[in-house]
C-alpha cells in the first residue's frame, strides 16, 4: 500500500502511530494477527523475512504495508526494515509487535501513551510486572539469566530483556541501528538504550503461551549463543 496516509491516534498530544510486525513463517496465524491490530484502528507495516510459506500471500488481501526480504536475514534485520518503512510513512511513535499471536493488540495503546506523552523515549513490554503471563519453568530461568546478563553488560535494569512488545519515539526510531540481525536483537535494542541514553519504561503486558508460539520461539540453547553474539560484539 503506497496510497494510504497513516491514520492520527489521540492521546496527550496527536501523534503518528505504526505498528512493525516482523514475520517468518507465519502463515498460519499471521492473518489473525494483524486483523487484530487493524481492529483497534493501528496501521500495520508487515516484514516477511523470506518466508518459504505463505505469509507473504496471506497479507494480500489486508490493508497493509506489505515489505519482503527475499530471504531470511533474521527478525533483527526485519524489525530494522519495518522500521524505516514506518519513518519513511511519518510514524512519530513505532511499535515492534510479534507475528506469532503471543501480544495482546488491546495493549498497544499502553505501550504507545509514555512515548507519545513524552514520558519516555523507549517503552519496553514486561511479562513479569503484572504476573498474567504463565511462563513455561524452563523459558522463565532462561529469561531470568538474561535479565542479569544485561545488568552487567549494559547497566540496564529491566525485568524482561527478550520481550517484542516496545515501542520508540521518533527520535529514538531514526538513531536505532540494529547491527545483530538475528535472536540477539533484544539485547542489541538495549546496549543502544544504555549508549544514547534514551529514557525507557516498562510496561505491563501479558504474553499468551500456546503450544505454537511456544514451538516458534526460541530455543533455550539459543541463550548461550546470544550471550556470546553480544560479548563479541562489545570487544570489537
Amino acid at each position: 500500500m503506497k496510497d494510504r496516509a497513516v491514520p492520527r491516534y489521540e492521546t496527550d498530544r496527536r501523534t503518528n502511530v505504526v505498528v512493525v510486525i516482523a514475520a517468518y513463517n507465519e502463515a498460519r496465524v499471521i492473518g489473525d494477527v494483524v486483523r487484530a491490530v487493524l481492529a483497534d484502528g493501528w496501521p500495520v507495516v508487515v516484514v516477511d523475512d523470506g518466508s518459504v510459506d505463505q505469509t507473504f500471500e496471506r497479507l494480500a488481501q489486508l490493508p497493509v504495508w506489505r515489505l519482503r526480504h527475499i530471504v531470511n536475514r533474521g527478525q533483527g534485520a526485519a524489525l530494522q526494515t519495518g522500521i524505516r518503512h514506518a519513518l519513511s510513512l511519518g510514524a512519530e511513535v513505532v511499535v515492534t509487535f510479534d507475528a506469532d499471536g503471543q501480544h495482546d493488540p488491546s495493549q498497544i495503546i499502553d505501550i504507545v501513551e509514555p512515548v507519545a506523552s513524552g514520558r519516555c523515549d523507549v517503552a519496553m513490554g514486561s511479562r513479569f510486572l503484572d504476573g498474567n503471563s504463565q511462563v513455561p519453568f524452563g523459558r522463565y530461568l532462561v529469561l531470568k539469566l538474561g535479565v542479569l546478563f544485561t545488568r552487567v553488560t549494559t547497566g540496564i535494569r529491566v525485568t524482561d530483556t527478550h520481550n517484542g512488545f516496545r515501542a520508540f519515539s521518533r527520535e529514538a526510531a531514526e538513531r536505532l541501528s540494529i547491527v545483530m540481525d538475528r535472536m540477539a536483537h533484544g539485547s542489541d535494542i538495549l546496549e543502544q538504550v544504555a549508549r544514547h541514553r534514551w529514557r525507557f519504561c516498562e510496561i505491563p503486558v501479558t504474553i499468551k503461551y500456546t503450544a505454537y508460539s511456544i514451538a516458534k520461539g526460541q530455543r533455550s540453547g539459543n541463550a548461550l549463543r546470544i550471550a556470546i553474539q553480544v560479548l563479541l560484539e562489545k570487544m570489537r
